[in-house]
């Protein structure tokens, strides 16, 4: 059996609204993000660490965000096309473990919806799936609540 790790990072701004997406789940928030899709920082970090594993680039090469297709676009269906992908390379998902950077909205109450969903969507058990949370105790533009940033990895085996 073979194994490969990738790992994945992304930011998204907060703009405008009254939700954010993270890890799948809506979550009620004052601001919402500034994307092309529908700004899920947690999906895209973890899309990038699972392509990163294979080398098969990263988000942006698959959904460009120059393309009016992936307008809005749900990142639950993007993740899903890129598992569709890996499956028929042969590969499973191991264990993905995220990092959610920011100062709100607070996270805890959700880790265990974003790890259900998370794990639907890879096709694993919730076992296989770590979400967890930080601030960077108001320093950054994270701490002044700019935004919210995102750090995943991801480990694959063949099948």
């Amino acid at each position: 059996m073979a194994i490969r790790i990738g790992q994945g990072f992304d930011v998204h701004a907060f703009t405008e609204g009254d939700h954010v997406m993270l890890g799948g789940v809506r979550i009620e928030h004052s601001q919402g993000l500034k994307a092309h899709s529908d700004g899920d920082v947690a999906l895209h970090a973890l899309s990038d660490a699972l392509l990163g594993a294979l080398a098969m680039g990263d988000i942006g090469h698959y959904f460009p965000d120059h393309d009016p297709r992936w307008k809005g676009a749900d990142s639950a269906a993007l993740l899903s096309t890129i598992m569709a992908d890996i499956h028929a390379a042969g590969w499973r998902v191991g264990n993905v473990d995220l990092t959610l950077i920011c100062q709100a909205p607070k996270i805890a109450p959700h880790v265990a919806a974003m790890r259900e969903r998370i794990a639907a969507l890879l096709e694993v058990d919730s076992g296989q799936v770590s979400v967890k949370a930080t601030t960077t105790e108001r320093l950054g533009f994270t701490g002044r609540g700019e935004g919210i940033a995102v750090q995943a990895v991801a480990l694959l085996d063949n099948e």
